[in-house]
């Protein structure tokens, strides 16, 4: 790979990929992959397996269907829609739950030198956890790529087929509802 191509912008890394140029793509995926997976990850309430899967069906997708992509600046955008749908198709198909897996729990403690401390924040991080898998998958969107993600009202809407102001409705209903079960926790 050459080093030259890391340096590129991202319009002209897809306008190679559509190309079939294999490096640019590469380092599309690269830029991408982890931002993608977190969403998918959180989005499917922690599940790594099905959360990998997608991620990597959404680059397989995205190498199938670069020619359908009409503004080359819109890739990373294209990339959290088709993501963001993957992941809402099999959380319809799921029935919902209430209960958190223990693989699904964060566990990471290192940043914190003070124990009693990492397991209050470990803690209040499982709580989050539970309140982000009981609300419904729209609005579990929505919150995530606005607030992890830190895209527009607009591109949500975008992203997920729907307005700006019903997006705004959604991360509202969101926030109240996180907030109400991280009230033990401020």
């Amino acid at each position: 790979m050459t080093t030259g191509l890391i340096e590129l912008d991202e319009a002209t890394l897809v306008a190679r990929a559509r190309d079939r140029d294999p490096a640019a793509f590469e380092l599309l995926v690269r830029r991408y992959q982890r931002r993608i997976y977190t969403l998918c990850l959180r989005m499917l309430n922690g599940a790594t397996g099905d959360a990998e899967d997608v991620a990597q069906e959404t680059f397989v997708t995205a190498w199938r269907r670069l020619p359908e992509i009409q503004h080359d600046a819109a890739f990373g955008s294209w990339l959290y829609r088709t993501a963001t749908n993957k992941c809402l198709t099999i959380l319809q198909r799921r029935k919902p739950t209430t209960e958190l897996d223990e693989e699904s729990a964060p566990h990471d403690l290192s940043g914190d030198a003070d124990p009693a401390r990492a397991v209050g924040n470990s803690e209040a991080m499982q709580a989050l956890a539970v309140a982000l898998k009981r609300l419904p998958p729209p609005q579990r969107a929505c919150w995530l790529l606005r607030e992890v993600h830190g895209r527009s009202y607009q591109e949500i809407a975008d992203l997920v087929g729907t307005t700006p102001t019903a997006v705004r409705g959604r991360i509202a209903r969101a926030r109240a509802e996180l907030a109400e079960v991280m009230k033990p926790w401020r």
